[in-house]
């Protein structure tokens, strides 16, 4: 369990971080304190040691409310229903370290020793500015197709065309037992139909939705328990659930699956296919 919670932490953090317009916003933030020069920095600092404290202190103090940010969203995704909520959480929980961060890069700019009401401000500040960056990153990840704090799950509710089979959801003492599953968002929890490599992930079918997850195909083949099905190619594995039939076309076949979908089926699978479904 613990594995997996890292393994699911590290993928939603890669994807917010991947984000070019998330860059984009750090750095449009990052430029408008260095040109205003807020907190006296204007005043006491020259414009490229300003443009540097405000980048160290900016870098330091996003990367401790994104992190927080990240592990409430997966601490909190079976209590807190909302993506963004949970997020805000992690943000709010954020204050405290911003806080002691933001008063030593202060104290180590300015050669001053900071007392508890200056760290008590700084958190106070952190608090404002850890919710209001959180909130642009929230925006900014929005925008961006592998929204991985979205609910719905990575293209859940997008319609490519590849409709799911009519399969009834498993009920969730058959899906907890399926180790996949704890990756997937919680929407997208059903019994799985259908998992395919898409570049460096899996992209899981399920009764109720689909997703993609960071994960190597072998590995999650590894985590479908026991679930009945079948690989029939180097790219696919199909459960029993979502075969129609058999598609034979010039002496090659295919598995043809609920709402008309065919995945190809490699010779080395062949025979153990027809003698399973054919």
């Amino acid at each position: 369990m613990k594995r997996l919670f890292l393994q699911s932490t590290l993928r939603e953090l890669h994807v917010v971080v991947k984000a070019p317009r998330l860059w984009a916003t750090f750095a449009a933030v990052v430029l408008i304190f260095w040109v205003t020069g807020p907190y006296g920095t204007a005043e006491r600092l020259a414009a490229i040691p300003r443009l540097g404290f405000w980048l160290v202190l900016h870098a330091a103090t996003w990367a401790i409310a994104i992190v927080s940010a990240v592990l409430a969203n997966g601490l909190l995704r079976e209590r807190v229903g909302s993506g963004f909520v949970r997020m805000m959480i992690g943000a709010a929980a954020a204050c405290i370290p911003i806080g002691i961060v933001t008063s030593a890069i202060g104290a180590a700019t300015f050669s001053m020793v900071p007392t508890a009401a200056d760290v008590m401000a700084d958190i106070a500040t952190g608090l404002f500015l850890s919710l209001s960056f959180c909130a642009l990153t929230w925006m900014t990840m929005n925008t961006e197709a592998a929204l991985e704090f979205n609910d719905a799950g990575i293209a859940a509710t997008a319609d490519d065309g590849r409709n799911h089979a009519p399969v009834e959801p498993a009920p969730k003492k058959d899906t907890t037992r399926i180790p996949l599953l704890l990756r997937l968002k919680p929407a997208n929890r059903g019994l799985p139909l259908h998992l395919t490599v898409s570049d460096h992930y899996t992209e899981v079918t399920t009764t109720v939705g689909r997703e993609l997850i960071l994960l190597r195909f072998t590995d999650a083949l590894g985590e479908l328990g026991s679930v009945p099905g079948l690989q029939v190619h180097r790219s696919h594995w199909v459960a029993d659930a979502h075969v129609v039939g058999i598609v034979r076309d010039n002496g090659r076949i295919a598995i043809q699956l609920g709402g008309g979908t065919e995945v190809p089926v490699s010779r080395t699978y062949a025979a153990v296919v027809r003698q399973r479904w054919g």
